[in-house]
């Protein structure tokens, strides 16, 4: 039996993609093994999101071809989509696949152990008009599992490059998504995490009359499946219908999240953003007044080109008023390509760090703020299949997206139980299990 290892960069659909990948090699008998051991066939699923990214695809690679000069290794996803001359530079990449034709990589690494030179499959990703249906029934060691409904994106956000490597919006089948989401259920899997790389899209490029709450509303109907999770969406795009489906189903978590990137008009407007402060202030106001205790998590980037102080000040006093619960903040990459990377007035590196630091500082404040709320409540608890390794507890997410430890035995995993929250400790809460 051939081994086959995976490294996984980058955002929630690569983690999809990765493991639709891995169904497919596992169903051609391949047996998964570690990164870290020697495999016949490595594939690093990469970002290029940021240079950083870029960097450690770099380094994977060298990493794969020291652990098994005769492997093949295949490089696959956003970075060879709009460098694969640069990938194939590499030493030791015998094969490069971009965000489209990943159902066939078991085929195109059987075409490149018989090669004797490295294979370029990468296509024109402007050219893909459907979504990529890759069947996925499980998930390696996971408690809940993703759901990728869409891929692509039309928005063209200054400062990004996923159009470029994503394609325009495309949307999966109802009826194709509903059967993997009972598969999923069928196989155990309590909770699914709607992805898309644009979510809020989903349905907007077909001529049917459907949308993410059409999809919503058939997910919720599905035996065994007890959460349904949404993993990102424009505020722009949470509609009234959403928030009164969310405000309504049990089935549907508390936890929305909405990228602001910016607190100040000037920068949104350069960012390309489809939106003002106020807007978004407004949407956020909606959301809370209709969905008590919904968990509201974001993304904020720090030093985008003609961020002055006074704009950095502003988003900085937007956060601390709109109180997030969880915040990712991000400093501006400069990525070839984008219109951003034009812009004369760039922002000196140590300026970012600086204004990083204080964004990350203030939601660590947010985030124990939110948590302290719920201390002497009662909600339940999606326990994780693996204990934590520090503190050897169960572990598991409340559905507005609280981490609770739990010391309690073994046969609670995976499983959804009652919880009474009771003592706030670091960046998580302890409970005791009052009921399954």
């Amino acid at each position: 039996m051939e081994r086959v290892a995976f490294y996984t960069l980058g955002c929630k659909v690569n983690q999809y993609d990765t493991e639709a990948m891995i169904n497919l090699f596992t169903a051609a008998d391949y047996e998964l093994v570690d990164f870290s051991d020697e495999a016949d066939v490595y594939v690093i699923n990469t970002c290029t999101v940021t240079h950083q990214g870029a960097r450690k695809s770099r380094k994977m690679v060298r990493r794969a071809n020291r652990r098994n000069p005769q492997a093949i290794v295949a490089v696959v996803g956003c970075y060879p989509q709009v460098s694969p001359a640069e990938i194939l530079e590499i030493d030791g990449v015998d094969l490069i696949v971009g965000t489209e034709g990943q159902s066939r990589i078991v085929d195109l690494v059987e075409q490149a152990k018989r090669a004797d030179e490295s294979l370029n499959f990468v296509r024109d990703i402007s050219e893909a008009e459907d979504f990529e249906e890759i069947p996925l029934d499980k998930f390696e060691e996971r408690t809940r599992a993703s759901l990728k409904v869409q891929d692509g994106c039309d928005n063209f956000c200054a400062y990004c490059i996923i159009p470029y490597t994503r394609g325009s919006v495309r949307s999966r089948r109802i009826e194709d998504a509903v059967a993997e989401a009972k598969r999923l259920a069928a196989s155990g899997f309590k909770e699914i995490v709607l992805t898309g790389i644009h979510l809020g899209a989903y349905g907007k490029e077909v001529e049917e009359e459907i949308d993410l709450v059409t999809l919503l509303k058939e997910l919720i109907e599905i035996s065994g499946l007890e959460r349904i999770r949404l993993s990102s969406i424009e505020a722009t795009e949470v509609t009234s219908d959403l928030i009164d489906l969310i405000a309504t189903e049990e089935k549907l978590c508390r936890h929305l999240h909405l990228p602001l990137q910016n607190g100040s008009d000037k920068i949104l407007a350069a960012m390309n953003r489809d939106y003002t402060v106020q807007q978004y202030a407004d949407k956020v106001a909606e959301i809370r007044s209709n969905i008590p205790q919904i968990a509201l998590t974001t993304d904020v980037m720090v030093g985008f080109p003609g961020e002055t102080d006074e704009d950095f000040e502003a988003t900085y006093q937007l956060i601390e008023e709109l109180a997030f619960s969880d915040l990712h903040v991000f400093k501006y990459s400069k990525r070839e390509g984008t219109a951003a990377a034009k812009f004369s007035n760039q922002v000196h590196s140590k300026l970012k760090k600086e204004r990083s630091a204080k964004l990350r500082k203030l939601a660590d404040d947010l985030a124990s703020q939110y948590r302290k709320k719920f201390l002497g409540a009662e909600l339940d608890v999606l326990i994780e299949e693996e204990r934590d390794g520090s503190t050897d507890l169960l572990t598991g997410l409340t559905d507005n997206y609280l981490r609770v430890m739990i010391d309690d035995q073994d046969q609670y995993r995976k499983e959804l139980i009652e919880v009474e929250l009771n003592k706030l400790q670091e960046d998580y809460l302890i409970g005791k299990i009052t009921k399954g």
